[in-house]
């Protein structure tokens, strides 16, 4: 699956452009400021429903205008699909597939499941367990088709039960909630469990190649003590719950654990390990993907060159190109992707002052 054709309205500083990117590899390059990174931006928010830089999404409407509009035609084995959006700056928004209207922005991810890298994915790292619990949460969500539903409830189960502890509830009017989310959340934990046990496989060979020489561990914490019961844990720790008003542990408390050692990655390694890393596990989710459930995700790459050396930018991009994918990958200088690649990109665009120009 790929992008076969791109259109973007009154979208950041891009007034209106039309792409018709390759399904390989597309090199977006201009100055800082000129939009390249708005068009990765709002391919992500044609299959996410949102932005990757900013969580108000009437941000990225263009000022004076009262709505964007992005239009896609998806390449599929069985032709092509076309997707379309309109978020308007009011909070509302409406996506049609296909003509057909969608009403759970769940739909739009799983028909376009998407990969960001961008300066700011040290994120998934340093920001602590929400970032990294989401990362899992992808994977399950396209792997499982159960898992939506079963994540959905436990959201709920979990914004009822801290209500009731705000308003200090006894535990008999919690309990049956409890028992609501133990079911929901065992669930949610195994298809967690078995999707990073899935991933670890795809993840030891890339390792290998970006960081030969360091033993990272990856595992899974399900968000509470593994030899604790949760309907146990939950009647255990209601006290405490109750005096902090939210529910302390449980699967919204889930964590992707990366050490190297006895530390955690992020103390254990530098700025450009720590970027090949998170690139492994991006690379290594969309390999699981295709293999899952025969589905290319499209990779975007903000700023490539950023703190990678030649070898490495080359080591990335050969890794991008190898999963079959369709990959957007930004550049203020053309030359730092071209001279890494052992072919020429499949297609270069030019981006100045939100103007678009295919360069052949």
């Amino acid at each position: 699956m790929s992008l076969h054709r791109l259109h973007i309205d009154t979208f950041r500083n891009i007034h209106s452009a039309q792409l018709l990117p390759s399904s390989g590899l597309n090199l977006i390059y201009g100055d800082n400021g000129s939009g390249k990174t708005s068009i990765l931006e709002a391919i992500y928010f044609l299959g996410m429903g949102r932005s990757f830089r900013s969580h108000l999404s009437q941000r990225v409407i263009q000022n004076e205008q009262e709505q964007l509009t992005l239009f896609a035609q998806l390449q599929k084995e069985e032709g092509l699909l076309k997707v379309g959006l309109r978020r308007y700056r009011n909070g509302d928004i409406d996506v049609k597939i296909d003509g057909e209207r969608i009403k759970r922005l769940s739909v739009l991810a799983e028909t376009l499941p998407i990969q960001v890298i961008t300066p700011e994915s040290f994120s998934l790292l340093f920001e602590g367990p929400k970032n990294r619990r989401q990362f899992i949460d992808w994977g399950a969500f396209h792997s499982d088709p159960q898992f939506y539903l079963a994540w959905a409830n436990v959201r709920k189960i979990m914004k009822h039960r801290n209500q009731m502890l705000k308003t200090g509830s006894a535990y008999s009017q919690i309990q049956f909630w409890d028992k609501e989310l133990v079911n929901y959340g065992a669930l949610v934990t195994e298809i967690r469990m078995q999707y990073v046990d899935s991933l670890n496989a795809q993840l030891k060979g890339i390792i290998g190649e970006f960081l030969p020489r360091v033993d990272v561990k990856v595992s899974f914490s399900r968000g509470w003590d593994s030899k604790t019961e949760l309907s146990q844990l939950l009647e255990n720790q209601y006290p405490r719950d109750l005096a902090s008003g939210f529910t302390v542990s449980g699967p919204h408390k889930a964590d992707l654990r990366l050490r190297v050692g006895n530390l955690p990655a992020q103390d254990a390694l530098s700025r450009g390990q720590l970027k090949l890393l998170v690139c492994a596990l991006r690379i290594a989710q969309g390999k699981l993907l295709k293999q899952q459930i025969g589905k290319n995700s499209i990779y975007l790459v903000d700023d490539l060159p950023s703190e990678l050396d030649a070898q490495h930018r080359q080591l990335l991009l050969r890794q991008l190109s190898e999963t079959g994918a369709q990959v957007f990958v930004t550049a203020i200088e053309p030359s730092a992707i071209v001279d890494s690649l052992q072919t020429p990109p499949s297609k270069v665009f030019h981006v100045e002052q939100g103007q678009v120009t295919v360069i052949e």
